[in-house]
C-alpha cells in the first residue's frame, strides 16, 4: 500500500486484486451469504479507493483492510434485512395473512403510526433528523451525513438518545 499511495499503479492493481481474498474471508465471517460476497468485495474495494490516503504504512495493511470490509460486510447485511422486510417471499401465506387481517388490525395500526409521528415530532431537531434519515428513510449513517451535513457520530448520538426517547414515551414512562 504504501507503493500504491506514492502512485505506482501497478502495486496499486496487485494490492486490490491480492486484498479480494481476504475481503471475501472478512464477509463470511460476519455472516454474508455466498451470493453477496461480491458486492462486499465491491464496496470494500471501492471504500479503500476512496480513503486510500488515510492507510498508515507503519501499520497492518490486512488489519486496516479487514476492518473496512467488516463493516461494508455489515452494511450489505443491513440492506439484505431491509429488501426482505419489504418483499413477500411466499405469495401463498401472503393471501391466507391477508385473507385474516380485518380492518380493527388495520386501524389499531394507523393509530400506532400515527402516535409514533406524533412521538418523533416531538423530539429536538437533530434527534428528529437522525431518526427521519436513518430509519424512516432507511439511509446508511454515510449518505445521512451527507444529506444533512452532520458527521457519522453526532448522527449515531442523536438516533440512540431519540430511540430511548421513543421508548420510554411510547412505553407510557414520559
Amino acid at each position: 500500500m504504501g507503493a500504491a499511495q506514492a502512485g505506482d499503479q501497478r502495486a496499486y492493481a496487485r494490492l486490490l486484486k491480492d486484498s479480494v481474498a481476504l475481503i471475501r474471508a472478512v464477509a463470511r465471517r460476519q455472516g454474508v451469504a455466498v451470493d453477496a460476497l461480491d458486492d462486499v468485495v465491491q464496496e470494500t474495494l471501492l471504500t479503500v479507493h476512496r480513503v486510500r490516503h488515510t492507510f498508515d504504512p507503519s501499520r497492518s495493511y490486512d488489519a486496516w483492510l479487514a476492518a473496512i470490509a467488516a463493516r461494508r460486510a455489515i452494511d450489505v447485511l443491513r440492506g439484505q434485512g431491509r429488501r426482505d422486510r419489504r418483499e413477500v417471499h411466499d405469495e401463498h401465506a401472503y393471501e391466507m395473512h391477508a385473507d385474516r387481517e380485518d380492518a380493527s388490525a388495520d386501524a389499531e395500526r394507523a393509530q400506532q403510526a400515527l402516535r409514533l409521528r406524533k412521538a418523533i415530532d416531538t423530539l429536538p431537531p437533530g434527534q428528529r433528523e437522525a431518526v427521519e434519515q436513518l430509519g424512516l428513510k432507511e439511509r446508511s449513517l454515510a449518505e445521512a451525513a451527507v444529506q444533512t451535513g452532520r458527521n457519522t457520530g453526532a448522527l449515531k448520538v442523536n438516533l440512540h438518545r431519540a430511540l430511548k426517547s421513543l421508548r420510554d414515551r411510547l412505553n407510557g414512562e414520559s
